[in-house]
């Protein structure tokens, strides 16, 4: 059994990393789709070398586990009269990152600063204080759908479409 679900996975990595469009499905409030061209940002791209390390800090090793929890990836949250939403779910698993865009609403996603990795630090992922908080504010009830899209560190893409009830925290 335990073969066979590694057999899958690897089947799952192995179309995730051959440009192969996806197909769009819908999974209650979370709809997954290969994203559509990202225009060039000023700062070009180069696709590290994928060595499993044991501190996550590879698309080799947070590609399963953003991939396993995609329904996880951001939150909403209605607080002191304002939208809050939280990517701290993507932050701790940033290092396998380059880049994270959101989008509200339908608009084009816009990238969000990730913090750098801590790699002196046993945990690199792990979310200092110097990094800031991982949420924007928005005005109360403004938010009704978030694009995320990411670039991994070997420029495999991923994204997924998220309603405001899927990850309302209540």
């Amino acid at each position: 059994m335990l073969g066979l679900f590694l057999f899958m996975v690897a089947l799952g990595l192995d179309s995730m990393s051959a440009n192969v469009p996806m197909q769009t499905t819908s999974q209650g409030s979370v709809t997954v789709a290969e994203p559509a061209p990202v225009p060039a940002t000023d700062k070009a791209m180069v696709a590290e070398e994928q060595v499993a390390s044991g501190k996550f800090t590879t698309a080799l090793e947070v590609k399963p586990i953003l991939n396993a929890t995609r329904a996880n990836w951001i939150a909403v949250r209605e607080f002191d009269g304002q939208d809050l939403i939280y990517v701290t779910h993507l932050w701790s698993w940033r290092c396998g990152l380059v880049e994270m865009r959101i989008g509200l609403n339908g608009a084009a996603p816009e990238i969000w600063e990730l913090p750098d990795c801590h790699m002196d630090q046993p945990v690199p992922n792990m979310m200092a204080d110097e990094d800031g908080l991982p949420y924007r504010v928005f005005p109360l009830g403004s938010v009704n759908e978030v694009e995320v899209e990411l670039t991994y560190d070997d420029l495999t893409k991923a994204a997924a479409k998220f309603d405001r009830q899927g990850t309302l925290i209540p």
